[in-house]
């Protein structure tokens, strides 16, 4: 895959008093904040390698620039079908800032010489800032890579060694890109859309989350129809504590403020034998929301609130209990080699079926879209 450096816009820590307030409205504020003079560009083209220290563990990248035919070409892989209502809130941001303020974030099968070459580095030489977060405990962390000998050594590492990358987060950004850069490239005055921000890390500096599900579901039938639908699909245990599903082809349900583990019956499988990688969101589309609830398209209907893993069971809870209508699922995660298949093969899983950690701030380094 071939990357490049860019002349960045960095922020002005001198006028940043909180970085949780500050970052966190970057992303409707950019232009504001552009002309009140909180962001200076850089005089030349770097690269960065980023790293996130969390509490529990730490996550190394390399932020760069490449071209949206990456994207087009299948060098960049898709796994999850976009929502027309966010490309379109997308689509307006972007001309609006005309500039990105947050890379997409790409997975790679990890390469140990590029991992060596990173680590070395960072070790061996003072970042060119950090900022600390205290809402997610979480320093970020850039150095800026400007030495010809090792811009050219970095990206001929992926140019060789890294063929093929997968969006972990960006699916919105990535194609609202390539629909601008096709509709507006010959538009003057509209803006460069060619150039993609993104962040890159290995499949070993990254955590792949499950997405859960609140479903607007008891409308026009009860918990106990509900339930006798669910117990021609699946095998129900009432569970006395919450629990999380602990391994595929479970669902934790959460109705009427009880909890049940769910369990797909071996004939629902069965159904679905050809498949070689069968996940439970496509179990749970198709059989439940589709086949009981009548939800035919889950990128359109408003019935659906998702919750991320990283809020729990306890998320999943009080996103339920906000209605007396709502049903939550809690799904087992998305494995990294199921999702790279999938990818692959060109196949695509619904909105929100993967959260990966970490994720990424917006503003601590902008590409701008202008000409």
């Amino acid at each position: 895959m071939k990357i490049f450096p860019f002349n960045a816009w960095y922020p002005d820590f001198d006028l940043i008093a909180s970085a949780d307030s500050f970052f966190g409205s970057v992303r409707e504020e950019y232009v504001t904040y552009k002309k009140a003079g909180f962001f200076n560009q850089s005089k030349e083209p770097a690269l960065f390698f980023y790293q996130i220290k969390s509490a529990t563990r730490t996550y190394t990248g390399v932020m760069c620039c490449t071209d949206i035919s990456e994207f087009e070409k299948g060098n960049i892989l898709k796994h999850e079908k976009t929502l027309a209502a966010k490309e379109q809130k997308m689509i307006q941001l972007l001309m609006q800032r005309k500039a990105l303020v947050k890379p997409v974030l790409l997975v790679y099968e990890k390469v140990k010489a590029v991992n060596k070459l990173i680590f070395s580095y960072i070790q061996n030489n003072p970042p060119l800032y950090s900022t600390y977060f205290d809402q997610d405990n979480q320093e970020h962390v850039l150095w800026k890579i400007t030495d010809k000998k090792l811009l050219a050594q970095v990206q001929k590492l992926f140019d060789k060694k890294i063929q093929k990358t997968y969006i972990a987060d960006g699916h919105h950004r990535t194609t609202t890109m390539a629909l601008l850069n096709e509709r507006l490239k010959e538009k003057a005055g509209s803006g460069n859309y060619k150039q993609l921000m993104v962040v890159l890390f290995g499949s070993d500096q990254l955590d792949l989350l499950e997405y859960n599900r609140v479903v607007e579901g008891l409308n026009e039938t009860t918990p106990t129809t509900f339930m006798a639908k669910l117990s021609r699909l699946f095998e129900i245990a009432p569970l006395d504590t919450p629990q999380k599903p602990v391994k595929k082809h479970q669902i934790t349900l959460f109705i009427n403020r009880e909890w049940y583990l769910l369990t797909w019956k071996k004939a629902v499988l069965k159904e679905f034998k050809p498949k070689k990688t069968l996940l439970d969101v496509h179990l749970l589309n198709e059989k439940v929301l589709k086949g009981i609830l009548n939800i035919k398209d889950v990128r359109f209907d408003t019935r659906i609130d998702y919750v991320s893993g990283t809020k729990g069971l306890r998320g999943l809870e009080e996103a339920t209990i906000k209605s007396s209508n709502r049903i939550g699922f809690y799904l087992y995660p998305v494995q990294i080699d199921e999702l790279m298949t999938l990818a692959g093969q060109h196949q695509l899983l619904p909105p929100k079926s993967t959260y990966f950690e970490p994720r990424i701030k917006n503003g601590l380094v902008v590409k701008s879209l202008e000409k």
